[in-house]
């Protein structure tokens, strides 16, 4: 991992139209999101799914490469007709499109000269210069193109292959959080929460949620900081709600 950074963003691009229809699930988007806040200190600002369409991709690889630190895509980057990620990558990029000397010889390997076909070899196809993203599960690699980390969109051979990503990274601030599960609704704290918020907005995001668990209606409050000293200020104030507002917390 690269020289650390105080704030560095992500955005995820999931390519696919298994994914729009709802024969797939994403199970990618959590997944990365955890990875870059707990492993790199990495905020994920911004996800979109998109269709396999050449001028959609392309179109979305630009804006959010010029947006974000870092771009995670997942999906199209597989052996058959419909994969085009790599390819559209290129062409937002203006770069040449074809073998990766590397990629080309770890496929050979894997598969054996007889069973190296067509398909296979396009697996090895990705923009000019890009640099590999090893793959411990299936070989294909992934691979990254300026700021872009194009990765598969199989969830097992994905999370296989997230720590190969590291070392391209620049790492940022940890992100440390607090939460407090409340017996209470929502319309109950939603005034004084907002004072808290804008007291500490420099400094701490603080979201609720709410839940229904054993048999009552509750709120989870989420306080988010790169700072622990104002993670645990806000905490306090939050107390200090609590007790004003006589709320049973709910311990888990």
């Amino acid at each position: 991992m690269k020289k650390k950074k105080q704030k560095v963003n992500a955005a995820i691009l999931i390519i696919g139209n298994e994914i729009l229809s709802g024969r797939t699930q994403d199970k990618n988007t959590a997944f990365i999101s955890n990875w870059l806040n707990t492993s790199c200190g990495i905020n994920v600002e911004e996800v979109r799914i998109i269709p396999d369409v050449e001028k959609t991709i392309i179109k979305n690889i630009k804006k959010l490469s010029n947006k974000f630190n870092y771009v995670f895509t997942t999906g199209g980057i597989g052996p058959t007709h419909d994969d085009i990620t790599s390819k559209s990558i290129a062409k937002a990029f203006k770069l040449k499109y074809g073998y990766n000397e590397e990629a080309f010889k770890i496929l050979e390997n894997y598969y054996g000269k007889k069973k190296f076909n067509d398909g296979r070899k396009k697996m090895a196809k990705m923009p000019r210069g890009a640099k590999l993203i090893y793959n411990p599960s299936s070989a294909a690699p992934g691979f990254m193109t300026k700021n872009i980390l194009s990765l598969p969109g199989v969830p097992s051979i994905l999370n296989s292959m997230i720590e190969n990503c590291k070392r391209f990274l620049i790492k940022g601030s940890r992100v440390h959080s607090k939460t407090l599960n409340l017996f209470t609704v929502e319309s109950n704290i939603s005034e004084r929460l907002g004072l808290i918020q804008k007291k500490y907005k420099k400094y701490v995001d603080i979201g609720s949620y709410p839940f229904f668990r054993l048999g009552k209606i509750g709120v989870s409050i989420v306080s988010r900081s790169t700072s622990k000293d104002k993670l645990l200020k806000v905490n306090k104030d939050l107390l200090e709600l609590v007790k004003n507002k006589k709320i049973k917390i709910l311990k888990i």
